[in-house]
């Protein structure tokens, strides 16, 4: 099995005197796989899902997306390959107010060169496989937390990325909603999508196949690592 995305002994410091918010992470993850990245507040998920999403390049060690070296891309380069090859699902959904269901989930492909009506014929394709077929020409303030968190998502994956971020999806949901939108993760997953979920909530973790504990900025525990099974779920709740 070929990874999509691995770090090698890669840590991440910032400000004078440094600190060090990853120190000498370790992480593969194959292509088709899903798991949650699990920790408290303050251990390292943000700065995780950051290196991950390459949206920041980490001090020291190495990031290889699809086998290829970040390290060696341009700004312009890691923005096309975002563009590309990662999708990136938030807890704040990050919609625009005033606009469609059908048109918050086209904007993902504004920076793609795909012409507006089949940028259009996308987001209707993307919104009726996360099930908001019937919310096509609704608005976000028409919608409860559920959809628009599935808008969200249908953004993330309109351009068919093979891997799927997302930061505490359900943070800001009710559980039933939340639970709607861990089914459609596993279903996304299903369908082939490598999913990686950065959360602080031991319930939803643990309804993953993997579970990768991180603690003070270090890999603590690896589900598929038999030897660290105990230690992988956290014990107190927290944002990242």
């Amino acid at each position: 099995m070929t990874s999509v995305i691995e770090l090698l002994d890669v840590s991440r410091e910032y400000g004078k005197p440094p600190t060090r918010a990853l120190d000498g992470v370790s992480l593969s993850v194959d292509t088709g796989e899903m798991l949650a990245v699990v920790g408290p507040s303050g251990s390292g998920k943000s700065t995780l899902l950051n290196v991950l999403g390459t949206l920041d390049r980490p001090t020291s060690g190495t990031v290889l997306i699809d086998g290829i070296d970040v390290a060696g891309l341009s700004d312009g380069e890691l923005s096309g390959l975002r563009a590309h090859r990662i999708g990136f699902v938030f807890q704040q959904f990050h919609l625009s107010e005033g606009t469609t269901a059908t048109d918050n989930v086209a904007n993902g492909l504004l920076y793609s060169g795909v012409p507006l009506r089949e940028r259009r014929a996308r987001a209707i394709e993307a919104l009726e496989r996360v099930g908001l077929g019937h919310r096509l020409g609704h608005k976000p303030n028409q919608m409860s937390g559920g959809e628009r968190q599935r808008v969200a998502i249908a953004r993330a994956v309109v351009h068919r990325p093979p891997l799927l971020l997302a930061d505490e999806p359900t943070g800001n949901l009710d559980t039933r909603s939340g639970a709607g939108i861990v089914e459609l993760l596993h279903e996304l997953h299903g369908q082939g999508t490598s999913v990686i979920v950065i959360t602080h909530d031991n319930a939803l973790a643990e309804k993953l196949p993997r579970r990768v504990m991180i603690r003070d900025g270090k890999l603590a525990g690896d589900s598929a690592d038999a030897a660290t099974i105990g230690p992988v779920l956290v014990t107190s709740g927290g944002s990242s």
